[in-house]
């Protein structure tokens, strides 16, 4: 590829991102820079990652129906079936650009390697790699075989548009829209529905992808397939995901998801899972999870679950909902080293209603930030286990505590101390630590009848 279209690609990639995320970002910025001089919300978005842990397996070249090197062609009403292993419905190597609208494209071939359908696309029913673009419009998409992603990107330079389409995948490991080794997937008004396990409507894994996505319906049945799942930057506006059989959605290490005015539910286990395996698809580095506005509910287990990694949820104005009374919990898990594996997380809310108690093991860091007329009901630390349990709050949001609490640090920009409601509950703090000097290690009265004390 040339020097000139290669620039135009990294060119393209960074404006992307940046025209759907920067203007949230900085509108979050500055209003925390507004609200009672706190500036805790600057979450600056990650330099790209660079390729993944190169695997040892011999990567197997995928064929397919329709086959394109290089060249720009479009095609219309196309129905293309695809039946063989490893073999895809279309392939644009060598960056090529294809432009394919009213088609229909389908195969039910499995994957003889699942590394290779994860990581390169293997069997994927729409293959762009080597720096090729496919444009797919109004058109359908499904595989039925496992292994068999719908929409994949692999490689850079690679892109692949779709706009006003269906897809549909039925078996395990077989992803809606998916990006790899910096790939990029924009997706317009797509419906998507997957049905098989590790089966996410939206995907990224080794080497980075980024997938942004506007509008249209998600939804995934299989077990362990949730809506989301981010090895990469994924951005989702005015859409609805569901999960039935998973979390609603998962960033692994050094990644994200950004969502803006998007309905994200998760069935089973909990709602967003946030953590780091060490398997080498991930970076290691902070997770960030970012929602303005929109509605997130989930089924099972807490609202938001971290384990060892260092991860950034920031919330805005969204909807939230959690049938276990857990918002968040944080500590060692069933990855990384035994008591190494916990987490670190800045917890930060804007124009947002809190709900449901805060957990955190010894080996785990809290640091939850309201402003901007936020409220949190529930407890924090309440079994006083945590290794760090911080609080900060503006003067314009409360804390509605319905159970004792163990902070290792309370910042209050209201030091009458008028925006706990505290329910009779008692709140500890520990005296010792500078972020509490102004409070002299003094026990104070609480107006329900509570108490604020250095804790013994």
């Amino acid at each position: 590829m040339e020097r000139n279209e290669c620039m135009k690609i990294i060119i393209l990639r960074k404006a992307l991102i940046g025209a759907v995320i920067a203007s949230f970002l900085v509108s979050a910025y500055a209003s925390a820079q507004n609200t009672q001089g706190l500036s805790y919300l600057d979450y600056p978005l990650p330099p790209p990652d660079q390729q993944g842990p190169p695997s040892n397996r011999e990567i197997i070249k995928t064929t397919a129906v329709y086959t394109q090197n290089g060249k720009n062609i479009t095609k219309k009403d196309q129905a293309i079936r695809a039946y063989d292993t490893n073999q895809s419905g279309v392939k644009v190597t060598d960056g090529g650009i294809l432009t394919l609208k009213d088609s229909t494209i389908a195969t039910t071939g499995v994957t003889t390697s699942d590394e290779n359908s994860n990581f390169y696309g293997l069997n994927a029913a729409i293959l762009a790699e080597s720096g090729s673009k496919i444009k797919i419009k109004n058109s359908t998409v499904s595989t039925s075989g496992n292994g068999a992603n719908a929409i994949f990107a692999t490689g850079a330079g690679s892109m692949v548009t779709v706009e006003n389409a269906k897809i549909k995948t039925t078996a395990d490991s077989s992803r809606g829209l998916d990006a790899t080794l910096t790939g990029i997937v924009i997706a317009n008004n797509v419906d998507i529905s997957t049905q098989g396990t590790h089966s996410a409507a939206i995907a990224t894994d080794r080497g980075n992808g980024t997938i942004i996505v506007t509008g249209g319906i998600m939804r995934t049945s299989g077990m362990d397939s949730p809506g989301i799942y981010s090895t990469g930057d994924i951005t989702v506006t005015d859409a609805k995901i569901s999960a039935s059989g998973s979390e609603a959605a998962v960033v692994e290490g050094k990644n994200s998801i950004y969502l803006r005015n998007t309905v994200l539910v998760g069935t089973k286990k909990r709602g967003v899972m946030l953590y780091q395996s060490f398997s080498g698809d991930a970076e290691v580095g902070i997770s960030r999870f970012i929602m303005n506005e929109g509605s997130l509910s989930a089924g099972d287990g807490p609202l938001f679950y971290a384990t060892n990694t260092d991860t950034a949820i920031y919330l805005k104005g969204v909807d939230l909902t959690t049938a276990s009374g857990i918002l968040l919990e944080v500590g060692a898990g069933n990855w990384g080293i035994q008591g190494a594996n916990g987490a670190v997380v800045d917890f930060k809310a804007e124009k947002q209603i809190l709900k449901g108690n805060i957990i955190c093991d010894g080996i785990s860091t809290i640091n939850v930030g309201l402003q901007n007329f936020s409220m949190l009901e529930g407890s924090i630390n309440q079994e006083n286990a945590a290794k760090s349990a911080a609080l900060t709050l503006d003067l314009t949001s409360r804390w509605i505590v319905t159970g004792n609490s163990y902070l290792t640090s309370l910042i209050n920009r209201d030091t009458t101390l008028s925006n706990i409601e505290d329910n009779g509950f008692t709140i500890y703090y520990d005296a010792a630590h500078s972020a509490n000097n102004w409070l002299e290690n003094k026990t104070y009265q609480l107006k329900d009848g509570g108490i604020l004390t250095p804790k013994i």
